[in-house]
């Protein structure tokens, strides 16, 4: 990697960052990092989650601390909406 490239990509990775205001924790979602990561199918991506998520545990991590379900409401069109399913990185970010 270039010098360039790594600060390109932390600037990335800030812009798609979430917070939760009175918790401090920061988190992604995982379908917005995908895309950066390099991944063009949902189902290739959900491969490499589960692994990260195997990965976590069998280094004695507890995994509710870093990876959660969650979903999100999403507009399918014609004033109609429908449960998204997701998943969330996250950590403290204090």
């Amino acid at each position: 990697m270039t010098d360039t490239i790594v600060p390109q990509l932390t600037a990335r990775f800030d812009e798609l960052s979430q917070q939760l205001p009175d918790e401090g924790i920061e988190f992604w979602f995982a379908r917005d990092l995908m895309e950066p990561l390099g991944y063009a199918r949902w189902e290739n991506f959900t491969t490499a989650i589960h692994r990260a998520i195997a990965s976590c545990k069998s280094t004695g991590y507890i995994e509710v601390d870093h990876f959660r379900g969650v979903t999100k409401m999403i507009e399918t069109g014609h004033q109609s909406s429908c449960h998204q399913k997701k998943t969330s990185k996250s950590w403290s970010a204090g």
